[in-house]
Parts: C-alpha cells; structure tokens; sequence
C-alpha cells in the first residue's frame, strides 16, 4: 500500500521584496528578521505544523543561501520527518526544459513531481511574507464541506486599500463569483490572502493548461484563479477573523512588529495554545544595567542595555550603550548603539554600528519617515541620518 499524505503544503518563499529596499538586498523576505526572535517564515511554517500538516515545500529563488541555512532540516518547527518534512524547492535544470520560476502558478507546476510524490488529496498554497497565526485545518475542513475544487483565504480589509489586493466578489453562501486582480474601482473589501487550498487533482489539471498556454503571466491571482472561475468550477471563499499584515513594505514591517507592544498586544506571540517556533540563536540571557531603562519593549537573548529603550523591538546581541536612547525602532541582531547615540522611529538591520553621538531618524509623528539602516554598515560618530533616509552603505554624515 502507498504511503500517501492528506494534505501537502507548498510554501512561496522566492521573493525579492525590494518594497523593503536596504533589508533585502542580500536575503529573501521570508527571512526578514521580526519580532526580536524570529523570521518571516516562522509564521507559515509553524501554522502547518500547528494545524497538523507536516509535508512542506518551500519554493525559494531570491537569494537563498539564508533562508534554506535558517529552515535546515526543520527541527526547530517539527519537520524533521522521514517521510514529509520541510523540503527546499530550488529552480532545476530538467531533461527537457529548465527555467527560472517564471511566475506564482509556473512555481508550483515546476515542482508538481514533488506534490504527487505523497499523493494528495488536497495541496495547499501560502506566502512566506505574512505575519499571522491561523487553523489550516479549519480552513481544509470547509474546503471539504463545502464540495469546493478551490477555496481562497479571505479577509476584510479598509475599502481605500482594497485595490492592492485581488477581491473576491461572493453570493451569501461564500461562492465565489468573481475574482478581480487589484482592480482600480473595487466592488467589495473582501481581500484574497493569498492562501488556496486546492483539490489536487483539478490543481494539477489547470496548471497543466496554463503552462501550455503563451499568453499566460503564470499567475494564480492573474491566471489560475481567473481560468478556474470561467470554467465553471466550484469556488469558496474562507473569512478569516484574526490578525493578519502583509509585511512587503517598511511602513506594514515597523507597524506589525509595534503590535507586539503593550500590555494587550495587537498580535500576541506568547499565545501557549498556538506556539510560533523558531531556531534560536546561541546566547546568553539579556542584561540590563544599572544605567539601562527599558519601557514597553521586546528584548531578545544576548542583548546588553545600558542607555534606554522605549517602546522598541531588539533582536538577540544588541548592544545600547550608557547614555544611548532607541525609541520607536526596530533593532535586529548584533547591532551596537554607541554612547550618547540616538535612534528614533527607525529599522536597522543586522550587524550595524551607530557611533558615539550619531543620530538616526527622527521623532515619530505623522510627517515623519522611517529611516532604515542596511546590514553591516557604519553610521560616523556625530553624523545624522534624517527620517525617511534608506542607507545600504557607510555614512559619515553630509
């Protein structure tokens, strides 16, 4: 008898973010640090487990070295299967044709073997580039319910934002009518996650068909979905209630890990019932001095604080030194913050040093931009970077 799994994940990792600038220029999104001790991909992956699916392709492209070093054999998440677990999914070269992944959906059908190899009955399509914790098996178990060939993960977003997101137009039943691609004049709020849960058979079928045809941009929101609904096909949609954000931008990146903060946190990554899991650095426990001050913030292993943190999120081995505020930033591993530096309203990437009595950002309002700080570069004692400012180099002021 074969063995066979339920459901298999495939997990779209490849890209480039480059809505995130400096943060990207050397990793994939999915392998953005957040929320002091993890990564982007840490929600998706740890939702599959958390849901019970432990067959996972991970499609990377973009700059992979990171992500596939972080994702490993899949321990830290419960991968680490001999049969399933998490597997990468690069770009091949094939007997007959090799190419790039040329779109979402041409991803997918290039790694059909690895899909059919555990015989599914249902395949599940995620993003690496979004923060929120959800019940996939909820979400399969309505998909089997209602008879569906494809149900897509939806969510109520502000109407002036809808035109960023492929809406879903649905009769009271949640049947899908209509599936509009970002339209310039959208008719509801009711935004895809771009979350699918197809039945693989009739996946298999459709991206067969968009493969053969030329005039394809081999896209499920532009063409798959699209195809599906013409043809007739059974088409939900799932409401999702929780927290979600699309993390591709620096403002969404700043405002999702400020959610963290607070006594009553818009997103709570404490949550025992649905644990976020992650592979943990190596470091001590975090030491605050008698000189530090931390208020209303996120602080990570390793970290060394003598100055003050407001309200601000330190991945592992950060250092702030005495007399140093961070205030309204987002601060990621091995950075170090000079005497008497400041920064405010902020992103620094990993492994960057702010000298003694340099300024980075300005104070947080309304007019004011995030400045973000590349990996590994230096900012000049006494130099000032002004908000909004996105540095990929060393800076010795103007």
């Amino acid at each position: 008898m074969q063995r066979r799994k339920e459901c298999v994940a495939m997990l779209l990792a490849g890209g480039q973010g480059s809505r995130l600038y400096a943060l990207t220029n050397n990793i994939a999104k999915p392998a953005v640090a957040f929320g002091a001790k993890y990564r982007i991909i840490d929600f998706p992956l740890s939702n599959c487990i958390n849901s019970g699916i432990d067959t996972v392709g991970v499609l990377t492209q973009y700059e992979p070295l990171e992500l596939n070093e972080y994702i490993g054999n899949g321990q830290p998440w419960d991968l680490d299967r001999t049969f399933g677990g998490v597997h990468i999914l690069s770009p091949y070269q094939a007997k007959k044709k090799s190419s790039w992944y040329e779109g979402t959906a041409n991803a997918i059908y290039q790694n059909r073997s690895f899909m059919k190899k555990y015989n599914p009955d249902y395949v599940l399509i995620l993003s690496g580039d979004h923060i929120y914790k959800m019940n996939y098996a909820e979400m399969l178990r309505a998909h089997i319910r209602t008879g569906a060939d494809c149900t897509i993960a939806a969510i109520e977003v502000p109407m002036k934002e809808a035109s960023r997101f492929g809406i879903l137009n649905t009769n009271p039943d949640g049947s899908i009518y209509q599936f509009e691609e970002k339209p310039k004049v959208p008719k509801s709020n009711l935004a895809s996650m771009g979350i699918y849960i197809f039945t693989a058979e009739k996946l298999y079928k459709y991206l067969e068909e968009d493969d053969e045809n030329p005039e394809s941009s081999k896209d499920f929101g532009k063409d798959v979905l699209p195809a599906m609904l013409n043809a007739g096909e059974k088409m939900f949609s799932y409401r999702f209630k929780g927290y979600w954000k699309d993390v591709g931008t620096i403002s969404s990146l700043w405002e999702s890990n400020m959610d963290l903060l607070g006594e009553e946190p818009a997103f709570d990554v404490g949550d025992s019932d649905w644990k976020i899991h992650s592979r943990n650095p190596l470091a001590p426990p975090e030491y605050i001095g008698e000189t530090g001050k931390v208020e209303n913030s996120m602080i990570a292993l390793g970290c060394e604080i003598e100055g003050t943190v407001e309200h601000s999120v330190l991945a592992s081995n950060v250092v702030v030194e005495e007399g140093a505020v961070v205030k309204d930033s987002v601060i990621m591993a091995g950075t170090i913050v000079r005497k008497n530096a400041k920064v405010n309203y902020s992103i620094i990437d990993e492994n960057v040093v702010v000298e003694e009595g340099a300024t980075v950002g300005d104070e947080r309002s309304a007019a004011a931009g995030i400045a973000v700080l590349g990996r590994g570069i230096k900012i000049a004692a006494g130099a000032k970077v002004e908000g909004g400012k996105i540095l990929d180099k060393d800076y010795k002021g103007e």
